[in-house]
């Protein structure tokens, strides 16, 4: 499966709540900060291409630095797309091929629509929420209004992503609701794969 939605949109909520249920999580945020760590080629191929001063006083990548360049500029974003994106791919294959065949993996994905990936899953699930409930959210991890609207601005549409979406969940209540949700939700991932594992190994004909 995987997993988008609007920066504030909840999906670190959903996706815990989801692994918590059963499924295997890739985070693909994760990874992307784990390919470009200290001492890393990411990190270094990043530095090199937008300048040493992005280097932390601990060797480590500014990313609040580097946020604000790229998010300003969508030349230098997509000369950082370039540089991190590929690592993503390989580092997330690898730890997807370390996990049970039979697992339900939930990948993570926050640019899923914005970089045509939709198509590499068997399941696609949207998180939506208002618009202004994202911002207030946002501002109350600390990011300023203005750089969280930058940052909508860079990304997909709820339209585009509804687009692609084969189950949408609504995180604009509070995390009872969004349980309850939930809940309607893995058991519908669950009949799906029980459908299609069905449909792949079916029953040996009997004489």
């Amino acid at each position: 499966m995987g997993l988008t939605g609007g920066i504030g949109s909840g999906k670190s909520a959903v996706s815990t709540r989801l692994a918590a249920r059963g499924a295997l999580l890739i985070d693909a945020d994760q990874i992307a900060r784990d390919v470009v760590a200290q001492g890393t080629p990411g990190l270094a191929a990043v530095l090199a291409e937008f300048g040493a001063e992005l280097a932390a006083p601990d060797g480590s990548l500014d990313r609040p630095a580097l946020g604000r360049i790229v998010f300003a500029d969508a030349a230098a974003r997509g000369r950082l797309e370039a540089i991190v994106h590929p690592l993503i791919r390989a580092e997330s294959a690898r730890r997807i091929a370390q996990l049970p065949p039979d697992g339900i993996v939930l990948h993570d994905v926050p640019l899923l629509v914005e970089v045509h990936s939709a198509g590499n899953y068997d399941l696609v699930l949207v998180v939506e929420a208002p618009r202004e409930l994202r911002l207030v959210r946002l501002e109350g991890r600390g990011l300023p209004r203005d750089q969280a609207l930058a940052r909508m601005a860079t990304q997909a549409s709820d339209e585009q992503r509804r687009a692609v979406a084969d189950i949408v969940i609504d995180n604009g209540g509070n995390l009872e609701e969004l349980d309850a949700r939930l809940d309607e939700v893995w058991r519908e991932v669950l009949a799906r794969r029980d459908t299609r594992a069905a449909a792949e190994h079916p029953p040996a004909a009997t004489a």
